[in-house]
């Protein structure tokens, strides 16, 4: 019968085509007498061409639908079902219409041949590092229930310090928002409406007033100005979010913040000591670890530490070193933890404590973040009121005393 298939050759390019073949066995037989590895194959006639632009254009993957495959992959590995099966189960059980397809590509490259490491390093935005260097060991050692199951943990942890601490800043945001826009609009319909007031009683303003009525008179007689300023200014914040530079300076101010600063090296570290715990439990080597840690961790100082930890490593350099060399951005106990760790020979347990006991840190404070950032905007909110309310009532106080 005819067969399709894509194959890699020894340069790792991906080709296709269509052979006469008994079956899918004789066929990757064949394809390897001529240097060439089967990652796909089935009948002509039956072929259904994954469209790949589909897959990367539309909807996107969620943490929780990664930590559900993980988890759930694992579970039905390890009861004895087929990696091939359990990818058939998954895409059936996947709502989002996305990961269905990249499951459904998944399977076919595995039942073609390919590794599933492979398979998922395909999708890199999906599938993070972390996630297919994990399950590429798996696969060498026979672990691969393990690896999965240490994947959902790993994602999981990450998505629970992430979640908690967007969680907390919530609140203050939209108080934010909600005293800007309450101020654009006073400024813009109440304020002019006192200000023709005051001119008619012709009585002397205050500092403060004469402040308030000079910003309400730009932004009511310059509409499109303002409007104009405020979209350059939201266009200039994001794009200063996403330039490397931009984010450089981010990470800098949010470790000198009073407060955030230790919650950011809370965070980072927590993420680190994890991110290698789990890659070195999987099997992964040392040097590969941090190389991979360097790009799990946001934060552009953290990434400079992790480079030059797998250059210093390389050299003979312990990793407890390169920790206590950076103090300003890890705290002593991260040190002491990784030392330990290591003269003991059991550097991932060590390290998987250490990060236990930082995520419930930051699981604390963040609990308490909202009573100490609510004090915070209350005074904020308290000064903008009484500057407000000062400005209205002074010329008011005026009259009253030229009245008198």
């Amino acid at each position: 019968m005819k067969l399709f298939f894509r194959a890699k050759n020894e340069k790792g390019e991906e080709i296709s085509g269509e052979r006469e073949a008994t079956d899918r066995f004789a066929l990757a037989r064949g394809l390897r007498t001529e240097g060439l590895t089967v990652i796909y194959a089935e009948p002509a006639g039956k072929r259904k061409k994954t469209k790949i632009w589909q897959i990367d254009l539309f909807g996107r993957v969620k943490m929780k639908d990664k930590i559900v495959f993980a988890s759930n992959l694992s579970a039905m590995i390890s009861a004895g079902l087929s990696l091939s099966r359990s990818l058939e189960v998954m895409e059936r059980q996947t709502p989002n219409k996305r990961f269905k397809k990249i499951i459904h590509d998944v399977g076919e490259r595995v039942d073609g041949g390919g590794t599933l490491s492979d398979s998922l390093a395909n999708y890199p935005k999906v599938f993070p590092e972390v996630f297919v260097a994990m399950v590429s060991t798996a696969e060498e050692s026979g672990k691969l229930p393990e690896a999965l199951k240490s994947v959902s943990e790993q994602l999981t942890k990450s998505y629970d310090l992430q979640r908690k601490v967007k969680g907390a800043m919530i609140y203050p945001s939209v108080i934010v928002v909600v005293m800007a826009i309450i101020g654009v609009l006073m400024m813009m319909f109440l304020v002019p409406t006192l200000t023709a007031t005051f001119r008619e009683l012709n009585v002397e303003l205050p500092l403060s007033t004469r402040v308030l009525i000079g910003v309400s008179d730009f932004m009511a007689g310059n509409v499109i100005l303002v409007v104009l300023l405020a979209f350059i200014g939201i266009i200039s914040l994001i794009s200063l979010w996403r330039s490397k530079t931009g984010r450089i300076w981010l990470d800098t101010i949010s470790l000198r913040l009073p407060f955030f600063g230790n919650l950011t090296r809370q965070i980072n570290s927590a993420t680190i000591m994890r991110t290698i715990s789990s890659l070195i439990s999987s099997g992964v080597s040392m040097i590969r670890t941090i190389e991979i840690t360097e790009r799990v961790v946001q934060n552009h100082h953290y990434k400079a530490v992790m480079k030059e930890a797998a250059e210093k490593m390389q050299k003979g350099i312990s990793l407890s070193a390169v920790f206590e060399a950076h103090q300003n951005l890890f705290p002593v106990f991260v040190e002491e933890v990784s030392a330990v760790g290591e003269e003991t020979g059991k550097l991932p347990d060590m390290l998987l404590k250490g990060a236990i006991f930082y995520e419930e840190e930051v699981d604390q404070v963040t609990k308490n973040l909202s009573t100490i950032i609510e004090p915070v905007l209350m005074v904020v909110i308290g000064v903008a009121v009484g500057f407000f309310a000062i400005s209205v009532i002074g010329p008011m106080y005026s009259l009253s005393n030229a009245i008198t």
